[in-house]
């Protein structure tokens, strides 16, 4: 028993050592806690809303001032004819738009009734949904009292519509999520992979000592599966298309280079993972932990990004599959054009170059 005991005080002693472990068994934990406890809500906040008053009157007014004041919503912009509406939708800030339809007042004064829609952006449909139950909650919670004081109760109709995916559609949302996540996965675990196994067999001293430079060694590394993993996007692309529905509305070359684009960036983290990984294990779990968790909790793919605290929304701006995701739904299911992603388009390009440079830079041209 005594031996047993101090051999036990050593394991002890060598956990408690070794940082790595001990980031392991708390840093991982309260890390996924924290992240959990704050992404996963289903609360909306700030979202950015845009109104068509057509009557502007006071009765509208206090309508408006109920929905900013809730703290759900936050009014972006005010838009002056029906024919604004689309291009609102399209530049990618606006979830709903809120109608007034003229002589709102006095309608509701004289005929004790009058009309209000409700336009939500249904590419994600879920968000969709609770945005105009929230908003429908608001004006009726508004009308009950109103007709506290009056004689004959008074009637606020909303119409509720529903943009872009109009059947609310599940799939509108996952499939270009479950394509950034899968790109991201298979790209940059698969390449890491790939160079600690040159390292773990002994090989990479045969490439090392080649005429080949090191930027040919990576670019030797990251064709192939730069090529697979376009293949796997256009499978994914019909799959959504021929079997659950999902249109492809704009260009299809534009989505498939933006595609490649976002390819490229995912297999350049792979190659630096492969720099810090010291084998194979290693890399498949930092690409996991450093890849999955943020692909699903903070790209968007599942929960909205606007209702994060804004330390965890700076984090998102750093997340390749954020803007792939943007891309996606601008081009698939908006049937945008490259004047509507161009600047998610240079944000992807810039980390591409940043990662490929960083990359190259901390590839190792002599063993340890």
């Amino acid at each position: 028993m005594k031996q047993l005991l101090s051999f036990i005080k050593k394991e002890f002693y060598h956990i408690l050592r070794d940082k790595r472990t001990m980031i392991i068994l708390f840093g991982i934990p309260i890390a996924q806690i924290l992240l959990f406890g704050y992404v996963i809500t289903n609360e909306l906040k700030n979202v950015k809303i845009a109104v068509l008053d057509l009557s502007k009157d006071n009765v509208t007014a206090e309508i408006i001032n109920k929905i900013t004041a809730s703290g759900f919503f936050t009014l972006n912009k005010n838009i002056q004819t029906e024919k604004d509406i689309p291009l609102t939708f399209k530049e990618g800030k606006i979830m709903e738009v809120i109608i007034f339809e003229p002589d709102f007042a006095k309608k509701l004064q004289k005929e004790n009734f009058a009309d209000i829609q409700l336009i939500a952006d249904a590419s994600d449909a879920n968000s969709a949904n609770m945005i105009v139950n929230y908003t429908s909650g608001i004006i009726m919670n508004y009308l009950a009292k109103l007709n506290k004081n009056a004689d004959i109760p008074l009637k606020i109709n909303v119409n509720e519509r529903m943009v872009y995916n109009e059947a609310l559609k599940d799939v509108y949302m996952f499939i270009p999520g479950t394509m950034a996540m899968i790109l991201m996965l298979i790209s940059a675990m698969m390449t890491s992979i790939a160079v600690t196994r040159e390292k773990e067999s002994g090989t990479m001293e045969i490439l090392l000592v080649s005429p080949l430079k090191p930027l040919h060694i990576l670019i030797g590394k990251v064709t192939p599966y730069l090529a697979l993993s376009f293949v796997i996007s256009m499978i994914i692309i019909a799959i959504g298309n021929i079997i659950f529905g999902m249109p492809v509305l704009g260009s299809l070359s534009l989505l498939l280079a933006e595609t490649m684009l976002y390819i490229l960036l995912a297999l350049s983290l792979g190659i630096l993972i492969s720099t810090v990984a010291k084998n194979q294990q290693s890399a498949m779990m930092l690409s996991l932990f450093a890849l999955l968790l943020p692909t699903i909790l903070l790209s968007g793919f599942i929960f909205p990004i606007e209702n994060m605290p804004k330390v965890l929304q700076w984090l998102a701006a750093l997340m390749p599959p954020k803007y792939f995701i943007i891309i996606l739904k601008n081009i698939m299911i908006k049937g945008t054009g490259f004047a509507y992603v161009w600047k998610e388009t240079l944000i992807l390009s810039g980390m591409t170059v940043f990662f490929l440079g960083l990359s190259a830079k901390k590839f190792k041209i002599r063993l340890e």
